[in-house]
């Protein structure tokens, strides 16, 4: 156990900062370590039904691209049996190795509000107290932006990709044999990569704060943001025009809430610093 720092955070000096910083990383470390322990119980239930999900045909997303695509008649991948690739391991230790990984990573997914809770206990400190009031939500929201944007990510992002991939052939020579780290690491940048490209708005309000964002530069590179986001939803999803608008709309619209969050951000800034002035007004 570490003794509590009794000093404010104007009496704090660079490596007391840095003491505490340490002790923080420490104890989310073991949060997640502890999680991934607990993972490795049920890696039966995380390989066979989450991350090998995806390969199934019979998985909710090809189900629903699949009736969709029956009722406008159009003939899709969407529908077919199984998806035409095998999964390998080519090196000695390569389940084992996948095998912790991915409980490592589980844990890190399941564990990011405890994460977050102690980037909090450390941020909250050098905040004004009217500021620590009006972001008492941070955790809550961070959280629920984070594992929205892993499940659009693992029920979305990760099967049209998958199934794009498994399906594009250059040559009926070539037959798709996967290995298992790649597999893995298809489904795993597609959760972990959505989560935290939804936390834009989170981001957003943070470097408003401290002057880095404003919403004069989120409106002149919107245009800019519209085209990269279309691009990305060209590269991970098949090649229509209907699954690239279902992965770029979610962005695209946090986006715009990102902006409105700077706004309201510059505001109340604006209503302190007048109620500042004021009172040293009347003082003086």
């Amino acid at each position: 156990m570490t003794k509590k720092n009794t000093k404010t955070p104007d009496e704090m000096s660079f490596l007391d900062h840095l003491e505490e910083l340490r002790w923080h990383l420490i104890r989310s470390t073991l949060a997640v370590v502890i999680i991934a322990g607990l993972a490795l119980l049920f890696s039966n239930f995380i390989f066979d039904i989450i991350i090998f999900g995806p390969k199934s045909m019979d998985f909710p997303t090809y189900r629903f691209f699949c009736k969709v695509g029956t009722f406008l008649g159009i003939d899709s991948n969407f529908c077919a049996d199984e998806l035409p690739i095998i999964i390998q391991s080519r090196e000695m230790s390569g389940q084992f190795s996948a095998f912790i990984w991915t409980a490592i990573w589980a844990g890190f997914i399941l564990g990011f509000p405890y994460i977050l809770y102690e980037m909090w206990k450390f941020i909250s400190p050098g905040l004004h107290p009217n500021e620590r009031k009006h972001s008492r939500g941070f955790i809550f929201a961070a959280s629920l932006l984070f594992f929205t944007g892993a499940l659009f990510g693992y029920y979305l992002v990760a099967p049209l990709s998958i199934n794009y991939l498994a399906t594009f052939t250059v040559s009926s020579e070539v037959s798709n044999n996967i290995d298992l780290s790649s597999f893995i690491g298809t489904v795993r940048t597609s959760v972990i990569a959505c989560g935290l490209i939804f936390e834009l708005p989170i981001i957003v309000y943070f470097f408003t704060k401290v002057g880095l964002v404003t919403p004069e530069i989120l409106k002149k590179y919107r245009k800019i943001s519209l085209v990269v986001v279309l691009i990305l939803a060209a590269v991970v999803t098949p090649p229509d025009v209907v699954s690239q608008i279902l992965v770029a709309l979610p962005i695209l619209i946090l986006y715009q809430v990102s902006i409105y969050i700077s706004k309201r951000v510059l505001k109340r800034q604006a209503k302190q610093e007048a109620k500042l002035k004021a009172k040293r007004a009347k003082k003086s």
